[in-house]
């Protein structure tokens, strides 16, 4: 598995529109699936306690199979299923802060729209990589391909090489399995000397 590297992330993120950039920060950090992250409002943001709470995902469906007619297809998450509540970063709550000032949203509103204004609709998935992700992807000149859902994979792969907890990144990723999970462990190249560094914090913290 090729991992998308810290500094290859920010040549992407350098190359993207500004209107994307807090949308892309919160899947890297976060990890979210594409339909968890497009159904995001201000109302799951806790921006006192640093938290993001994952309540529902959507789903994008041909309409001609779907039961309302509707593209884009909201399916909330049972309580206590696969619900998740998750920590995110100061810098992360503050970009998420101005993204609600900036745009006046409402609590019930995305996030992340398709019009980048208050009140619109999902971001297409398709629409997002052709025109916004590929453009971007060409820009950086990376000399390899990058899926958007790879942010997912670079999430855990990060946590994992930094030292956090397996199974706190399997709860993290809504993961039902730990044997997923374990996918990412030492995809990094450096991910076994930062293995050993985070043991070492923890030695030197109990001497």
């Amino acid at each position: 598995m090729r991992v998308l590297t810290p500094e290859e992330f920010s040549r992407i993120l350098g190359e993207l529109p500004t209107r994307y950039a807090a949308m892309v920060l919160t899947d890297i950090e976060t990890g979210l699936r594409w339909g968890e992250l497009i159904a995001l409002r201000p109302t799951d943001v806790d921006f006192l306690r640093r938290t993001i709470t994952v309540h529902r995902t959507i789903i994008e469906v041909p309409r001609p199979i779907s039961p309302t007619g509707e593209r884009m297809m909201v399916k909330h998450y049972p309580k206590d299923d696969e619900a998740r509540t998750l920590r995110i970063s100061g810098d992360l709550v503050e970009s998420l802060s101005r993204q609600v000032a900036a745009l006046d949203l409402s609590p019930e509103q995305l996030l992340f729209s398709s019009t980048g204004r208050a009140g619109g609709g999902p971001i297409s998935r398709n629409t997002f990589r052709t025109r916004v992700w590929l453009p971007a992807l060409e820009r950086a000149k990376l000399g390899f391909h990058v899926r958007f859902h790879d942010l997912r994979h670079a999430h855990a792969s990060w946590a994992l090489a930094g030292g956090a907890d397996l199974k706190a990144v399997m709860e993290r990723m809504g993961h039902a399995q730990i044997t997923t999970t374990q996918r990412y462990l030492h995809t990094l190249p450096d991910s076994d000397d930062k293995a050993l560094a985070a043991f070492a914090r923890v030695r030197d913290r109990l001497a």
